[in-house]
């Protein structure tokens, strides 16, 4: 228990002294799953949106699909990405392998059917109360999304909270693609279990703090998207 709490009040100076190593490491990981959650979105709010209202062969297939892969294992992603982005892949010439760029990639995957499964269920909920009116306005399935989505924005806010978080924890995927290289692609996630297995529990403890606090404030701000959507449905 000693060593414990000495390992607990190193990493709490590590994070109050602005240690260079360990902040460099939070930098890198909110820039990868950042952008890897507005490129989801961008893609899968008005995927969910228009399966929840166009009606086309194969559309239920399509709705499993998308609920299925919320699932996907980050290995089983990373392992694709690493082989599309591999020298004899079909996108290795842009040389994005063990790149963060290659960690967008596949956090993006991984994420996107989450954001477009859940966007096409809350859609889907709005169409069913909106649509008699929606359609006597003489909305257009474009117009219709568009305007759903605006009308559900606190509700699709918290799908994609939700993407996000699940991107800042993720390690498998980023470690296959990223190859967790100091100073390159070593985030939060890949260098907690990289610091344990060298026995380096203050750097460890550090970022597993951090990293909680994310998680924590992600989940706060999504609670306070849904009571917003309450309070604007009241």
């Amino acid at each position: 228990m000693g060593d414990l709490g000495q390992a607990g009040s190193a990493a709490i100076q590590l994070i109050l002294g602005a240690d260079v190593r360990l902040w460099s490491i939070v930098a890198l990981s909110l820039k990868v799953s950042l952008a890897a959650t507005v490129i989801a979105a961008a893609i899968g709010l008005p995927l969910g949106a228009l399966v929840a209202l166009k009606d086309f062969p194969g559309r239920n297939l399509a709705i499993v699909v998308l609920n299925a892969c919320m699932g996907l294992p980050p290995v089983v992603v990373g392992l694709v990405v690493y082989l599309l982005l591999s020298r004899a892949g079909p996108l290795g010439p842009l040389g994005l392998l063990f790149t963060p760029g290659a960690m967008i990639v596949a956090q993006t995957l991984l994420i996107l059917p989450i954001i477009a499964a859940v966007s096409r269920q809350i859609v889907a909920d709005a169409w069913g109360e909106y649509r008699e009116q929606l359609t006597s306005l003489g909305a257009g399935s474009v117009q219709a999304a568009a305007t759903l989505l605006y009308d559900c924005r606190f509700s699709l806010m918290t799908a994609i909270l939700a993407g996000f978080g699940r991107a800042a924890a993720e390690v498998g995927a980023v470690l296959v693609v990223g190859g967790n290289i100091d100073g390159v692609t070593r985030v939060m996630t890949t260098s907690i279990a990289l610091e344990t297995s060298k026995g380096d529990l203050p750097q460890a403890l550090g970022l597993g703090f951090v990293l909680m606090a994310i998680v924590l404030a992600v989940n706060a701000a999504a609670l306070a998207l849904r009571n917003a959507a309450a309070r604007q449905g009241a």
